[in-house]
């Protein structure tokens, strides 16, 4: 059995849909030689107060049988239910009470020898082929009359402001009761999650004290000695204690004891008040006050204290999944679900560290059952905000499976699984050319998120661009943007028109998202400045595109092919720009100057052909071919010319560019962008609320 996914409803930021969580089976990582714990490991992703640790929140409440409180309610659901609790509604049958709904999925492995005597309640004999059980559970108000009551009393009373304060009291003051249903809505009485699944929670940041990983690891010998240690060895230990603590108690009534009971009688007479001081040594103490932590630096040993905060919080996650692997219950193997969560591991540690924490655990796991006998089948659930642990996540497990995003819109919280399947469309029984399509994309998607890519996961609008001219500008002008310098905007460089292999992904994160890519105008080879062996008495020229040569003309761009359903550059730049969903693609259609730009870098300078700035850098990048534009025809009518120039030099362009902008005190005097850019981030702006 294992933990297959669970829904929330009205449980905090959840809502009544987009609520469910979906979770890896569990593993017997001892059965496996080769362990590999990240294709096994749930992800929980999402930016900070998205909804991350509800989750585990939740499962603790339901698995430990914690009463929730009205803090609990998602407050937006409980405004709902207060407008509807007005005098005429209240005798209502129908009348909706607060309630909290849970659906808690167990997955059923038939190949595996479970022992389904805890579940068996919520099984009726058709279950038994079912790969999966439901269990409904309610948290909802015990009495339904005295509720209507106490609400009637409620709305009676002018609360002013404060009526939905007022109304939390009254749902912390009234009975619930939590009740458990299978999937035909049958009550099933005298069970508890408790009895079917088991949850160990590791805490984001456990460092709380100097000594916390003395502490921590003193428990781990403490159950070692109590459990495993040869009994014969502890009972010896337990000898010498005995004997340290009885000749501790006669020294010290030697010397001190009965000093102090003399004292004593002088002010006191009589036996009345007496003292006894005598050793109270035991195993528990004596490794909590004398175990000593300490870490090997070259030849000398640095005690805790001087631990950096990255690797302590790391050894306290250790230290709790060792303290678990060491007290997991043998009879748990089959007959319970056992869950280990472990939040947001990345605190306190570097990026390079969070990259390598997922293959660190799995290292440890396999040592740590090395020489163990006990079967570990146990399902790891990790929350993080960080893009380097989805990094490792995905490249160690080679997958993009149970990864679940959570995101917020209109303050409740949305909850995405990702997987292969939804970031590639081709079918995996497609055995014809489409199947290897798939294969490839997805092999670019793993390879490709590793640089930058998965910052997408915790931004409020992505940018995809083609060019480096644009990825190296753009991060300025969004900046220095009031409008949209609040958010956090990832720009990423895909290095080609490479954009719409992520738009399955773009549709499923549902946040805004921009593609930025170029029209491509298809040009013969003497239009490019080149020599063509077809036509060998035709000196070649370049180029400007103008609105009487598109016809019949061709995009190269295989991004603006795919998304428009159309090559021809005539009906590309046809009315507005593509927008699909949460999606914009934008690109150079419409004419400056009356020219079609091919490029970001034709229509900046076409744009800017005025600025000083902009012809300073044409002149300190490309000098003997800025002077022989200028006295040819000028910037704007070789700007073609100038991009195709610029093709082996883009980075230091762009890096000239940057350098110059940025070095300019007069803010009147920096370079325009382009207007489809501005366009572009027009539909940003508007997507991400406006002002």
């Amino acid at each position: 059995m294992y933990l297959k996914s669970v829904l929330l409803e009205n449980f905090r930021k959840f809502g009544d849909k987009n609520n469910i969580i979906e979770f890896v089976s569990a593993e017997d990582y001892k059965k496996d030689s080769n362990i590999n714990i990240a294709p096994k490991t749930t992800l929980i992703i999402g930016k900070n107060n998205s909804g991350k640790t509800t989750v585990i929140d939740a499962l603790y409440k339901l698995i430990k049988n914690i009463s929730f409180k009205a803090i609990d309610f998602n407050f937006d659901y409980l405004k709902k239910l207060l407008n509807l609790y007005i005098s005429e509604n209240l005798d209502s049958e129908k009348l909706e009470l607060p309630t909290l709904k849970f659906v808690v999925t167990i997955g059923i492995d038939n190949g595996k020898e479970d022992i389904l005597t805890n579940i068996i309640p919520f099984m009726s004999l058709e279950d038994t082929e079912k790969s999966k059980i439901d269990i409904i559970v309610e948290w909802a108000v015990r009495d339904r009359e005295l509720f209507i009551k106490a609400v009637k009393e409620f709305i009676s009373k002018d609360f002013k402001t404060q009526k939905f304060d007022r109304f939390l009291e009254l749902i912390d003051k009234t009975d619930f009761e939590i009740s458990y249903y299978n999937s035909n809505r049958d009550k099933k009485k005298n069970f508890s999650l408790k009895k079917l699944i088991e949850i160990t929670p590791i805490r984001a940041n456990n460092v709380n004290s100097e000594n916390c990983l003395s502490d921590a690891f003193s428990k781990i010998v403490d159950y070692r000695y109590s459990n495993v240690l040869d009994p014969q060895i502890a009972s010896e230990l337990d000898s010498q204690i005995i004997d340290i603590n009885d000749r501790l108690t006669r020294d010290i009534s030697m010397q001190h004891t009965n000093n102090i009971n003399l004292s004593l009688s002088k002010m006191i007479l009589g036996e009345k008040c007496q003292v006894l001081l005598k050793s109270n040594l035991n195993f528990q103490k004596l490794i909590k006050n004398v175990l000593k932590y300490e870490y090997v630096e070259g030849k000398n040993n640095i005690p805790e204290q001087q631990f950096g905060l990255g690797y302590t919080n790391l050894m306290m996650i250790i230290a709790e999944i060792i303290t678990y692997m060491e007290k997991y219950p043998e009879t748990s193997f089959n007959s319970q679900i056992n869950l280990i969560s472990i939040e947001e591991p990345e605190t306190f540690m570097h990026p390079q560290m969070q990259e390598q924490f997922i293959k660190n655990i799995n290292e440890m796991i396999a040592s740590l059952l090395e020489n163990n006998k006990k079967h570990v089948n146990s399902q790891i659930i990790i929350t993080t905000h960080s893009s380097h642990i989805l990094n490792s996540k995905i490249h160690e497990g080679n997958t993009f499976n149970n990864i679940n995003y959570i995101t917020c819109s209109n303050n409740y919280a949305n909850s995405i699984c990702l997987n292969d399947d939804i970031m590639i469309d081709f079918p995996k029984n497609n055995k014809n050319k489409d199947c290897w399509k798939r294969e490839q994309k997805l092999k670019f998607l793993k390879k490709h998120i590793k640089y930058k890519i998965s910052e997408l996961f915790f931004a409020d609008a992505v940018i995809f661009v083609e060019g480096i001219t644009e990825y190296t500008l753009l991060q300025h002008y969004l900046d220095i943007d009031p409008r949209l310098n609040k958010y956090y905007i990832s720009v990423i460089l895909v290095n080609g028109a490479h954009a719409r292999v992520y738009e399955n992904l773009i549709y499923a994160l549902s946040m805004p998202t921009l593609i930025i890519t170029d029209i491509d105008i298809k040009r013969e080879k003497i239009e490019k400045g080149e020599k063509d062996k077809k036509c060998p008495g035709q000196e070649p020229f370049y180029m400007q595109m103008c609105s009487d040569k598109l016809r019949g003309r061709k995009t190269t761009n295989s991004t603006l092919s795919y998304f428009y359903k159309n090559e021809y550059v005539e009906n590309i730049i046809k009315g507005d720009y593509k927008k699909l969903n949460n999606l914009m693609i934008i690109c150079q259609k419409d004419p400056i100057e009356n020219y079609y730009s091919t490029s970001f870098e034709e229509a900046f300078i076409l744009t800017n052909f005025k600025n000083d700035i902009v012809r300073n850098v044409l002149e300190k990048v490309k000098p003997y071919i800025y002077i022989e534009i200028i006295s040819n025809g000028g910037v704007r009518h070789n700007s073609y010319k100038l991009q195709k120039k610029l093709s082996n030099l883009k980075s230091n362009f762009a890096n000239e560019l940057l350098y110059e902008i940025l070095i300019c005190d007069d803010k009147s005097l920096i370079p325009q962008l382009p207007k489809y850019i501005k366009d572009g981030l027009q539909f940003l702006q508007d997507r991400l609320g406006g002002n």
